[in-house]
């Protein structure tokens, strides 16, 4: 028998960031490291990932990171978790490893403990049998993990849709489903991101129509933004695309990398003719396909509204075909795209967020995986904590018991002994890491506020100097501000702001010593009280005061 515990580091209450842990008599087994795309108050921030403390305190009792699929919320942590954990094995099919490797060849980390697996071939690690199952994503040879032990097996399936025309890489195998639920399933852990939707997810996941639609309407340049690792979509656009005369330009090295790859293994099926290049991209009838990078959503986009992308310059007549759904949270931005491109004449199309749907199981796709599973328990992962209770829902309605569902958020631990689910809670503490550039320190909570104290008032630098003798000012207060006030506008406000600051070093060096500090503190206190009084507002104040 045995002592189970399972529970998030991310993931849970969120979309994204996506890292489960499940610790088998002190083995510990990890599913999944994502990262989350930053919020618009987290100015400056590139993206946000788990932080993994704990892994890093218990490293000897990790036997493996085992990976689902290659989209960033599943694999985006994987450079800062492999920086710290260099000795750790890492699973994956083979795309997501290629993904992975092209990853970590951005941040010159080496990949040195990577170990491709297959579908349906066991996996041994540790006296442990892990068993992987195909299952239908958007991308390439997704899989589903099934960890046995001796009180039944635990099922991680995350993203999963079920869809009988998707076939080859993206065939789900019912079969083995099926027959893991027969052999009894302890836990069942499923993703809630679509737990609200009625009836299946298929076919409202497919866009070949929308695509038609979109290159029969005009005659001119289209240009379609996508996310990359979306391989699915590429694919109908290649479909479709070949229907015409028109060529394909593919803009960004990831795009073309990853394209060149999924061709050559056969992820990809296309007549190679389509493909044109840069002398391509002012053609009339060119079709361009720009990806999103992993830092920002829509960057791609933004950057050719603002005129900065070397090789696209909008035209009046170009369409432009946003061929991915709206993002929770990325409402405002689209909307500003859209309102940007319309004020260059270009013709936007979006897809519909209560038709077009990315490949996430709705309600009855997550009934069918119950009832193929018949666990004895489940825990709704993966979405924003409203979607995890109508999971919790629906789980009951395919029969589960009550009891037996299992809602929790990051760090609250799932215990079981014997088989039997113990009421004993524990919490592990976590939290995440904000990312900025390519350091994998965490900027903070502090550094944060700065910003949005910035972007929001501006900066307000006095600087002096003083003999370091004498103690007598050589150098009255200077003022420098950015982003505060206009200053040929208030040049009242500079002056009365420079007397303050005099006034207040000539009463902190009447003693022997110089009280730095205190000069620091008290300009600030005194330069704030005024600034909101004349303005409204407190910009950051910073006070160098050299002595010489």
């Amino acid at each position: 028998m045995s002592k189970i515990k399972i529970f998030a580091l991310g993931g849970l209450n969120e979309n994204g960031k996506n890292m489960y842990i499940v610790d088998v008599d002190d083995n510990i087994f990890v599913f999944d490291a994502g990262l989350k795309y930053p919020t618009a108050n987290m100015l400056g921030v590139d993206y946000i990932i788990p932080k993994f403390d704990y892994l890093i305190e218990n490293k000897e009792k990790i036997r493996g990171i085992f990976l689902t699929h290659a989209h960033d919320g599943n694999i985006g942590a994987m450079a800062d978790v492999m920086s710290e954990l260099k000795d750790v094995p890492v699973y994956a099919t083979k795309f997501t490893m290629t993904v992975l490797k092209m990853e970590l060849e951005k941040y010159n980390i080496a990949a040195t403990n990577l170990k491709e697996i297959r579908p349906h071939s066991k996996i041994d690690v540790a006296g442990f049998s892990i068993f992987p199952i195909a299952v239908t994503h958007s991308i390439p040879e997704t899989v589903a993990f099934v960890l046995y032990t001796n009180d039944g097996a635990i099922v991680y399936a995350t993203d999963f849709v079920f869809d009988s025309a998707m076939l080859g890489a993206y065939k789900t195998d019912i079969g083995k489903l099926a027959y893991v639920g027969k052999q009894g399933v302890l836990c069942l852990m499923a993703e809630s991101s679509y737990a609200h939707r009625e009836g299946h997810t298929s076919p409202h996941h497919r866009i070949s129509n929308e695509i038609w639609n979109v290159l029969n309407k005009t005659e001119n340049r289209i240009i379609i933004s996508l996310i990359p690792e979306h391989v699915y979509r590429i694919q109908e656009i290649f479909d479709q695309v070949s229907r015409t005369g028109r060529k394909i330009v593919l803009m960004g090295k990831q795009l073309q990398k990853l394209v060149n790859f999924a061709s050559a293994e056969k992820y990809l099926n296309f007549d190679p003719s389509i493909i044109g290049d840069l002398s391509n991209v002012n053609d009339k009838n060119a079709v361009i396909i720009t990806s999103n990078e992993k830092d920002k959503t829509y960057a791609n986009l933004e950057k050719i509204i603002s005129r900065y992308d070397k090789y696209i310059t909008l035209k009046a007549g170009d369409t432009v075909f946003i061929a991915e759904p709206v993002y929770p949270g990325d409402e405002k931005k689209i909307a500003k795209i859209m309102d940007d491109l319309s004020r260059l004449d270009v013709d936007v199309v979006t897809l519909q967020p209560n038709k077009h749907v990315l490949h996430h199981p709705s309600s009855e796709d997550l009934m069918q995986m119950i009832n193929l599973m018949n666990p004895k328990y489940y825990f709704p992962i993966k979405g924003e904590y409203r979607y995890q209770y109508m999971n919790a829902t629906v789980a009951e309605q395919a029969g589960m018991n009550k009891e037996n569902i299992l809602l929790k958020l990051n760090g609250d631990t799932v215990r079981f002994v014997d088989g039997k689910l113990v009421d004993e809670p524990e919490h592990i503490i976590v939290d995440e890491t904000l990312i900025d550039g390519t350091s994998s320190d965490d900027i903070g909570d502090l550094v944060l506020k700065d910003r949005e104290l910035l972007s929001k008032n501006g900066i307000v630098i006095v600087s002096a100097t003083i003999d370091k003798k004498t103690k007598k000012i050589l150098a009255s207060s200077q003022i420098l501000t950015r982003g505060f006030i206009y200053v040929k506008d208030n040049l009242d406000i500079i002056a009365k702001s420079e007397e303050i600051s005099n006034k207040v070093i000539e009463e902190c060096i009447k003693g022997k010593k110089v009280d730095f500090s205190g000069i620091k503190n008290k300009i600030r206190e005194e330069l704030g009280n005024y600034f909101n009084e004349v303005t409204g507002s407190i910009p950051m104040i910073i006070t160098v005061i050299l002595e010489i």
